[in-house]
This record gives structure tokens, C-alpha cells and sequence, in this order.
């Protein structure tokens, strides 16, 4: 028999997203087939594919200690979110055994499927960061006998979804901050910086809508800006690394002296960017809009706007409501519904009644020579009158307090506290 060589090996997702990519999340099912190409027979002792999923981070830090030394610390830490392993062809066994038992396989192309299930967990999304990286993999080996495996690897893409539509994330943010210029012998004026945002969480491809107050007192010409920043923050042997990277930016005009500059909902685009990472206890991702105002020759004024990067989208419903309830805000508008008015507020009508009665007795001693049928027509209608008035109107708010007490009671309470107040006594 002649023997053949193993001219191909690779690994196949069977699902891919949109745009082409092996993308998954917890629990989710991955399936794929590892392929076989080979040219004549090949005896194979085994075809393993194994699956792990890895947060890493590593660091190098270097201190001089003297003259010509230096130290050097490394600094690393792992974390595992999975392992998975399973043989398609044969059985584990030595690789220095006997060679009974192979499997032969011959020329051409051969499938094996494979599928494993992610854990029912908070996974960290894929990420690669400048010290640090979160990866997911499947790698498929074939062992022959006496001969070196034949192994290759293929990343698929974890999302840990973050859902947007969260009242958490769903709140606005908003700040303001002041500053005034200064130095040896004179001060000038103070800047003054407002700014508000609708919501907390975001997806890539959105826009964020800044809405902004700016007024500049100072003697400088100031540009009010905008900037979105990701933090990555590593975590390794009790010590961290942080590193910040400009995401996208948008500047606003040259502010003079004694003017003022407003946003009426200027949009920021987000460019696709890595979710962001909270909960892996080594590597963190976050977000932050800094608007700012460029003070020339001085330290810059500067408001920074938590966010967070989400993969589930906002909802219709939700982004209605939560324009709303911003639009509200920020006119100063209260979103609580009007109370219905209390029993002072009703006073008016109440005298209104009263001499509507007064009149109306009035009327009867002038005209006791009327007939008693027209007395009654003039009560019925005043009656109506009073009844329509009070018809659309909302109950009064409860209240312990008796808006008109009894005058004897006023009286008792009041010699209660001191005795002369009644004349009755």
C-alpha cells in the first residue's frame, strides 16, 4: 500500500452571522465540521478536536536598581471560561503503541462533525487589547503513527449581550461644571460648562445627541468640544494597567470673550468598537463621553459622561419614551401629572353658592306675591347650575386639616391655649 500525505486540514462553523463571522453567545450550540484532504491512504491513530476559551493579560515592567542593573517584573493572569474536548476518529492512546487499530483513510475529502454547547454563564466578549486579549477557539489535531500531528485553529467570536433597554441604562446623564482663569495679577471672568445626554447605553453605529450650554467670561477665546474614550483597565497579581484610546470626536466653534454657544442635540457617531467588558475580573472595557472646553494656554474644562456599549439595540418604544422623558427634563417640564386641586382652591365656587343662596332668598321676600310655582322653577334652575359647575371637576386631595371648621370648634381650641380668646368666657 502506498502510503499518501495529508494535504489539507481545516475547521468549518456551520452558523454565521451576517457578516460572515462565527458569533456566539452563552448557551449557544457551535457546530462545524473539521475536513480532511488527502492524497492516497493515510492511517490515522486518532483526530482530536478540543475547544477553550481564555481571558489573558501580560505585562512587562522594568525598575533600575543601581547603577547597571535593572529588575524586571512580569506580570500575568489567566482566566478560563471554556474547555471542551471530543475524538472523532480512534482513541487516546500512546503515541509510542502499537499500530493496531488505526483508521485508514483514503484519497479524497472527509468530514467529521463536531458540536459542544456553551456554558449557561456570563462569558467575556472576545477582545484584543494591548495587554491583554479574550479568546475563543477550536482546534482539530491529527495524529498519525510516528509522525508529527497535523493541527489547526480557528477563533470564533463570543458576545456577552448587554442589554440597552434597561432602566439603568435608559437614564440620562447630565453635569455641569465652572471654572475661572486666573493668574499672578489679575483673574478674568469664569467658564462655564453644561452638558446632558438621553441615555447611558449605546450601540456601535448609533449617534449620541450632546446638548450643551457653554458661556465664556474669561479674556480667551475658548473651543467647546466632544470627544467618546475607551478605557482598558488590566488587572494582574494585585496591580493594574489602564490605557485609554480616542474612539471619535466632533469640535464646536471659537467661543470670544462675553458670548455663550448651545447644542441642540450635535451627534457624535460611534464607530464599531468592542462592547463594553464589566464583568471579567482581569480585563474591563468602558466608555466615557468627555465633553470639554479647549482653554488655549491653560488647563482644559471638562465634564466626563459615563456610557456603556451595549449589543442588543434600542427598542422603538423605548427610545420614544426615553426622548420624551429627556425633551421633559431638560425644558424643565415635570413629568408627574398635575393633582387634582385640594378643597381650598374650591373657596371660589363656594362663595359663588353662597350668594347665588343669599340672592336667591332675597328674591323670595320681594316677590312673596309670586306664585309659588315660579319660586320652585327658580330653584330648580339655580340648583342646576350649581350641580353643572361641579360636574368636570377632578375630587379634591385628602386632607386631615378641615379647610372650614365649625366656629364653636375654632373657639374651644383657641381657650385651650389661651382663655380670654372666646367671649363667652
Amino acid at each position: 500500500m502506498v502510503l499518501g500525505k495529508v494535504r489539507a486540514l481545516a475547521v468549518y462553523f456551520d452558523s454565521l452571522n451576517e457578516n460572515n463571522l462565527p458569533a456566539f453567545s452563552g448557551g449557544d450550540q457551535v457546530s462545524g465540521r473539521v475536513v480532511v484532504q488527502v492524497s492516497g491512504d493515510v492511517r490515522v491513530r486518532s483526530l482530536e478536536v478540543t475547544a477553550r476559551g481564555v481571558a489573558k493579560v501580560r505585562w512587562t515592567e522594568s525598575r533600575n536598581t543601581g547603577a547597571n542593573t535593572a529588575y524586571t517584573q512580569n506580570y500575568t493572569e489567566e482566566v478560563e471560561y471554556l474547555q471542551h474536548r471530543d475524538t472523532l476518529i480512534g482513541e487516546d492512546r500512546d503515541e509510542d503503541g502499537p499500530e493496531e487499530g488505526l483508521t485508514v483513510l483514503h484519497a479524497g475529502l472527509h468530514e467529521f462533525a463536531f458540536s459542544f454547547n456553551l456554558p449557561q454563564m456570563a462569558l467575556a466578549t472576545s477582545f484584543e487589547g494591548k495587554h491583554g486579549s479574550v479568546r475563543y477557539w477550536v482546534k482539530a489535531e491529527l495524529h498519525r503513527p510516528w509522525l508529527l500531528p497535523v493541527k489547526v485553529k480557528k477563533e470564533f467570536i463570543v458576545f456577552e449581550h448587554i442589554d440597552i433597554n434597561t432602566p439603568l441604562l435608559l437614564a440620562p446623564q447630565a453635569g455641569s461644571k465652572e471654572k475661572t482663569l486666573c493668574c499672578w495679577f489679575c483673574a478674568s471672568g469664569p467658564i462655564s460648562l453644561s452638558a446632558k445626554i438621553e441615555r447611558k447605553g449605546y450601540t456601535p453605529g448609533e449617534s449620541i445627541q450632546i446638548y450643551a450650554e457653554v458661556e465664556n467670561c474669561s479674556s480667551r477665546v475658548v473651543v467647546p468640544k466632544a470627544a467618546l474614550y475607551q478605557t482598558q483597565t488590566f488587572f494582574a497579581k494585585g496591580k493594574g494597567k489602564q490605557i485609554q484610546q480616542l474612539v471619535s470626536n466632533l469640535r464646536g466653534d471659537p467661543l470670544p470673550q462675553g458670548k455663550s454657544q448651545s447644542w441642540e442635540g450635535k451627534l457624535l457617531k460611534i464607530p464599531p468598537v468592542s462592547p463594553s467588558i464589566l464583568g471579567c475580573p482581569i480585563i474591563r472595557v468602558e466608555y466615557d463621553l468627555v465633553v470639554y472646553v479647549d482653554v488655549p494656554s491653560g488647563l482644559n474644562l471638562s465634564l466626563s459622561l459615563p456610557l456603556v456599549i451595549g449589543t442588543i439595540p434600542l427598542h422603538a418604544c423605548s427610545s420614544r419614551t426615553s426622548s420624551m422623558s429627556s425633551t421633559m427634563s431638560w425644558l424643565g417640564l415635570s413629568e408627574r401629572p398635575e393633582a387634582p386641586p385640594s378643597y381650598g382652591d374650591l373657596s371660589i365656587s363656594e362663595s359663588r353658592r353662597r350668594e347665588c343662596l343669599h340672592g336667591c332668598e332675597r328674591s323670595e321676600d320681594q316677590d312673596q306675591d309670586q306664585d309659588q310655582d315660579q319660586d320652585q322653577d327658580q330653584d330648580q334652575e339655580a340648583l342646576l347650575s350649581y350641580i353643572t359647575e361641579f360636574r368636570y371637576l377632578p375630587p379634591p386631595l385628602y386632607s386631615e386639616v378641615d379647610p372650614y371648621p365649625d366656629p364653636v370648634q375654632v373657639c374651644s381650641a383657641a381657650a385651650v391655649r389661651r382663655p380670654d380668646a372666646c367671649p363667652s368666657r
